[in-house]
């Protein structure tokens, strides 16, 4: 199978999987775009190498943070925690963005597994969010 053809069908299978859920646009170049509770996400898929195709998926937590080292340890801690996905902090000239992303072999996994994985991260991204900005103004 070509890689086109082979990462193709992960992202018709992750759409599948998502629908269930959420809302799903596919983008031109079939990348998947959704929000939950506010977290932007996207799925992409990609060939490492023979056999080995996956889907990555990134969660934008959270932009514009101040630089306090307090916001760096919540979440240096709370990355700790946590088992799907890694959580990264990206400095920019505003503040910092938090962004979850996890990255797994998918070919394979039916439909509802795919769901059930895919969801275990994206509910996560929307907790730490919960978590970090809690009720105060939306980032």
């Amino acid at each position: 199978m070509s890689e086109a053809v082979d990462t193709a069908a992960l992202l018709t299978s992750a759409q599948q999987a998502l629908e269930r859920f959420l809302d799903v646009r596919v983008d031109d170049d079939g990348t998947l775009t959704f929000s939950h509770a506010d977290v932007p996400c996207v799925v992409q898929a990609m060939r490492l190498a023979e056999g080995l195709s996956v889907l990555s998926l990134t969660c934008v937590v959270a932009w514009d943070l101040p630089h306090e080292p307090t916001v760096a340890a919540t979440v240096a801690e709370r990355a700790g925690q946590g088992l799907f996905g890694t959580l990264g902090i990206v400095p920019t000239e505003r503040g910092m963005d938090l962004t979850l992303r996890y990255a797994f072999p998918a070919q394979g996994l039916d439909e509802s597994a795919l769901g059930t994985l895919l969801m275990l991260v994206v509910s996560t991204a929307s907790q730490i969010r919960s978590e970090l900005l809690g009720a105060g103004p939306k980032r």
